[in-house]
C-alpha cells in the first residue's frame, strides 16, 4: 500500500499549497534529553542524548516572544524541565504576559532536583500537557518501562491536588493519547470519555481535555517501521485516511518550531527531518521575521499524513 504524495493531494484539495495563517505559537525544542526512551517518541529522546538549549539561544527566544505579537510559548523536548534554562523562559514568558505550556512526560516530576516542579507551574499558571498513552498500568508500562504509570498517576493526582484539571480555566490539565501501535487512534470524543470514566473510578484523577494524536513515522516510530518492513504499508494507511477537513486546523499554518539550536522550523517533525522553513533570510531565531513567517509557505511531505489523516492529530 503506497501513499500518493502528500503534495498532491493538497493541492487536489484547495486552491494552492500549504501557507501559513500568521504566527501565534512559538514552539521551542528544549533539546533531546529525556529520562524516558518511549518507543514512539518522533525526537527520539532518551536519557543518553545531550542536545540541549543554552542560555544565548533561551535569550534570543525570550526576545522574540516579548517583540513580536505571538501569544503563546509551547515548551517541548525530550523533556523540557531537565533543561536549565526551562524556568527563566517560562517565568519571562509569563512576565511578558503570555500564555505558556508545557509537554511533559509526569514521570520527569520524580527526577533529583525536580520534586518541585508541579508547584512551580501552578505558580506561573502554566497550561499543561502531559502524555499519558494509555489509562492502564500494563499499556504505558509497555511502551516507556516499568514503574512509569505509577509516577504518572502520582503525578496527575498532585496536579489535581494543585488545582489543575479542576474548574479553574488558569490551571488546565489535557491528556495526551498515542496509539500502542501502527494505526489510527480512536475518536477522540469517545476516548476522552473512557479516559475520564477510567481514571476517575480508579484514581479519582479529573482533567479537562483528552488529545490524541497519530504516531508520526519519524524518529525512533520511524526506524521501528523500517525494521519491521512496515513503513510503506503504514504510510499507505495514513494516505487512505487524508481528511482535506483538517488542512485549516494543522499546527503549522499558525506555528513556528524552534530547534534546542535556534534553528526554525514549520513543526518538531519538520525538525526531526531537517526541513527548515522557507524564507532563507529567517531560518534562525537570531533572524527571526514576523511578517516573512506569517505569510510562509510551508514545508511538507509525505509525513505529513500524520496531522491530516482521520481527524487529524494537530
Amino acid at each position: 500500500m503506497l501513499a500518493t504524495a502528500f503534495k498532491e493531494k493538497v493541492l487536489s484539495a484547495s486552491e494552492g499549497p500549504l501557507r501559513a495563517d500568521g504566527v501565534s505559537v512559538l514552539q521551542v525544542s528544549l533539546g533531546y534529553r529525556c529520562n524516558l526512551a518511549c518507543r514512539h517518541c518522533h525526537v527520539s529522546g532518551g536519557p543518553t542524548r545531550t542536545e540541549s538549549m543554552d542560555a544565548a539561544t533561551a535569550g534570543n527566544v525570550l526576545r522574540v516572544l516579548i517583540n513580536n505579537p505571538i501569544d503563546t510559548l509551547d515548551l517541548t523536548g525530550g523533556a523540557p524541565e531537565l533543561n536549565p534554562h526551562f524556568r527563566e523562559l517560562v517565568a519571562g514568558a509569563r512576565r511578558a504576559g503570555r500564555t505558556v505550556i508545557v509537554r511533559t512526560n509526569l514521570s520527569v516530576f520524580f527526577e533529583p532536583g525536580l520534586e518541585d516542579t508541579p508547584g512551580f507551574l501552578r505558580d506561573h499558571g502554566v497550561e499543561v500537557i502531559a502524555s499519558l498513552p494509555c489509562y492502564l498500568e500494563d499499556g504505558v508500562d509497555r511502551v516507556r518501562g516499568s514503574g512509569t504509570f505509577a509516577k504518572c498517576i502520582t503525578a496527575l493526582k498532585q496536579l489535581n491536588g494543585l488545582g489543575y484539571g479542576k474548574d479553574n480555566p488558569d490551571l488546565r490539565l489535557h491528556l495526551v493519547y498515542n496509539p500502542a501501535g501502527a494505526f489510527l487512534a480512536p475518536a477522540q470524543a469517545e476516548l476522552e470519555a473512557t479516559y475520564r470514566r477510567e481514571l476517575d473510578s480508579r484514581f479519582g484523577i479529573t482533567f479537562s481535555t483528552l488529545f490524541a494524536f497519530i504516531n508520526m513515522p519519524v524518529g525512533r516510530f520511524r526506524d521501528y517501521l523500517l525494521r519491521s518492513g512496515g513503513f510503506d504499508h503504514y504510510l499507505g494507511k495514513l494516505s487512505c485516511a487524508f481528511n482535506p477537513q483538517t488542512l485549516n486546523g494543522v499546527m503549522c499554518r499558525r506555528l513556528i518550531s524552534v530547534g534546542w539550536d535556534g534553528t526554525l522550523y514549520d513543526c518538531d517533525f519538520n525538525q526531526m527531518l531537517g526541513l527548515t522553513v522557507t524564507p532563507r533570510r529567517s531560518r534562525s531565531i537570531e533572524s527571526f521575521d514576523f511578517a516573512a513567517l506569517s505569510r510562509r509557505d510551508i514545508a511538507v511531505d509525505d509525513h505529513c499524513y500524520g496531522c491530516t489523516a482521520g481527524q487529524g492529530s494537530s
